[in-house]
């Protein structure tokens, strides 16, 4: 002790110590300042990193460096080019003239489309059993990409359909997000390697490439698989025992999706574009295309949305602000982190304020206290305005959906928060039909039956709840 001590004392008596960490923490907030205001995003984010990183010199710039904002520009002609290669404009819809399907093309390149069919799968009690069979019947190919997959019950079960289809002779591909899924080791899929299946990891660390920046905050969400180009799954389920009901009481309560047609063109599109981006090769393009088989379009007037960091436009968001912007008569929101920009605050707000039905399913507890504070001091404003506020609370919600009016429906990976809308590369599924509005709406209305309202006199002890509800809304942006 005695020796810190003099060590301390020593680095004190250095002369004009202090004036130059003072110059030195000068520099430092000039030199990060400017690389923050720089990224030219919404002011609240930049002043955000400003002050939370002021206040820890040096150290501040390590955290910016590996959680800061980031955008992927060098890829983007090659994801263009993989796109390019698959894609072909769908004969089923001819719609473009509808301004939300006119946005959502422009924005994520995407054409138009159409489904045959469209099944809502709730529940890992659904969607788990009615992805192995589909893949016991794949024929040619099975394509994966999932954000997590765990080594458990359910993973195991899945790793072992992929390795009798790939003993087969069927292609299998699994991609998955190398934090997301870093549960699950390359041995736990030495099986399916043997067999001759493909293992690829998305953004996976590489300590050694120093002078790259890492992309620690970039994730794929996505949860897409594409079977046979003819049949594809899509939602906000993972590979775990803990979307699985009948496994665990406590499993997530969410929501998936099966979709055939020439929908999964578009899936298809989407996967090859990451396989070939993770992989950083294309020889497999080709193949893909060829084995696409012709596809029929359907009465299901659908839309795949994708977005993420290598585009500046934030489909996702862009489609839910405007979907709710046309709304007539109502907008149900079902998602379990809550993190509105101004511009979906608005929206929402203005939809109950002009007298819609406006409501929000969101989880009475999320896996992250720090998450369930923010999304509860959006509560007063929403409340103020008409919006009806439900808290789900026998499970965890992990529903990502939105319904508006009687036709419109947007289900996916895509939560309602900054990093869905601006880090992530998610996938949803943008319908324009009635049938599939009902059967939406059916959903959320049992979940309504299972989530009580939210009231304005609500106890809010100083606390235990308006102080970390403020203390949280300051973290919003970076959440």
């Amino acid at each position: 002790m005695a020796d810190l001590l003099h060590v301390w004392d020593t680095f004190w008596a250095i002369p004009h110590i202090r004036a130059w960490l003072t110059a030195g923490w000068l520099l430092y907030l000039a030199w990060l300042g400017l690389w923050i205001v720089l990224q030219k995003r919404e002011p609240a984010a930049t002043l955000s990193w400003l002050i939370s990183l002021a206040a820890l010199p040096y150290i501040g710039f390590g955290i910016y460096y590996l959680l800061g904002p980031q955008k992927i520009t060098r890829h983007r002609a090659r994801r263009r080019r993989h796109r390019a290669s698959l894609s072909h404009e769908s004969e089923g819809s001819g719609d473009d003239s509808v301004e939300l399907r006119t946005l959502a093309h422009a924005t994520t390149g995407l054409a138009p489309t159409s489904a045959l069919d469209v099944r809502l799968l709730v529940d890992g009690g659904s969607k788990f059993p009615a992805l192995l069979e589909a893949i016991t019947k794949a024929r040619d190919h099975v394509h994966l990409e999932y954000y997590i997959y765990c080594p458990d019950r359910t993973g195991t079960a899945l790793r072992d359909a992929l390795v009798e289809r790939a003993r087969a002779g069927v292609k299998v591909r699994l991609l998955l997000d190398a934090m997301g899924s870093k549960q699950a080791k390359s041995r736990f899929f030495a099986p399916l390697i043997e067999a001759g299946g493909e293992l690829a990891w998305f953004h996976p660390a590489q300590p050694w490439t120093l002078w790259k920046r890492p992309w620690v905050n970039l994730r794929t969400h996505r949860k897409i698989v594409v079977i046979d180009g003819a049949v594809g799954f899509l939602g906000g389920i993972n590979i775990t025992d803990e979307e699985d009901e009948r496994l665990r009481d406590d499993a997530y309560r969410d929501l998936h999706l099966r979709v055939e047609g020439d929908v999964v063109r578009a899936l298809q599109e989407v996967f090859v574009e990451d396989w070939a981006y993770a992989t950083e090769s294309r020889d497999f393009v080709g193949d893909v295309v060829r084995a696409m088989p012709p596809l029929e379009p359907g009465p299901i007037r659908t839309q795949l949305l994708s977005s993420g960091p290598d585009s500046p436009w934030e489909a996702i968001h862009r489609l839910h602000v405007g979907a709710i912007h046309s709304a007539s008569k109502r907008v149900w929101l079902a998602t379990p982190y809550f993190v509105p920009g101004e511009a979906a605050m608005m929206a929402l707000t203005s939809a109950a304020l002009g007298g819609l039905d406006v409501r929000l399913l969101v989880p009475k507890m999320s896996d992250s206290k720090l998450v369930t504070y923010c999304v509860r001091s959006f509560f007063d404003d929403l409340l103020a305005a008409g919006v009806k506020v439900y808290e789900y609370g026998p499970r965890m919600l992990h529903t990502k959906a939105m319904l508006v009016d009687d036709h419109l429906a947007i289900i996916g990976s895509a939560n309602f928060d900054h990093r869905s809308f601006r880090l992530n590369f998610e996938a949803s599924l943008l319908f324009d039909d009635a049938d599939v509005a009902a059967e939406l709406a059916q959903v959320i209305e049992r979940d309504f039956a299972s989530a009580p309202r939210v009231r304005n006199d609500r106890a809010r002890p100083l606390l235990g709840a308006r102080l970390p509800e403020a203390l949280a809304r300051l973290m919003a942006p970076l959440l």
